[in-house]
């Protein structure tokens, strides 16, 4: 695949996990907020976690040789971009709002795990 657009697939996750903290953000964020956080303290808390998970998985994946560097960096270039982008999306975006499009792509994602084979 082209770095363009292993990059480009880095920015728009990089967004996506930015406004909502996908990743370990899927279990995170709903707790934070079912809480009483606000969504963008939920996502930036969210965030500090997964760095931090992050790191450990990183560096077993590195002992176990499970890392292809070059697809990594590429999308890690447009995660970066997209990731800021995602995060001022965030601050524009009402807590009540935030949590309803959360809860329907929870539910979405939900559905396509369920009937798929």
């Amino acid at each position: 695949m082209h770095p363009v657009w292993i990059g480009l697939i880095g920015f728009l996750v990089g967004i996506i996990g930015g406004f909502t903290g996908i990743g370990g953000g899927i279990i995170i964020v709903p707790t934070l907020l079912l809480l009483g956080f606000s969504s963008q303290k939920a996502v930036g808390t969210s965030f500090l976690c997964v760095l931090l998970l992050s790191i450990s998985a990183l560096f077993a994946h590195f002992r176990l040789e499970n890392i292809d560097y070059k697809m990594g960096l590429f999308l890690a270039i447009g995660a970066i971009v997209g990731a800021q982008i995602g995060a001022r999306i965030t601050e524009l975006v009402p807590t009540e709002i935030f949590k309803k499009l959360f809860a329907i792509m929870l539910v979405l994602i939900a559905i396509k795990i369920f009937f798929q084979r």
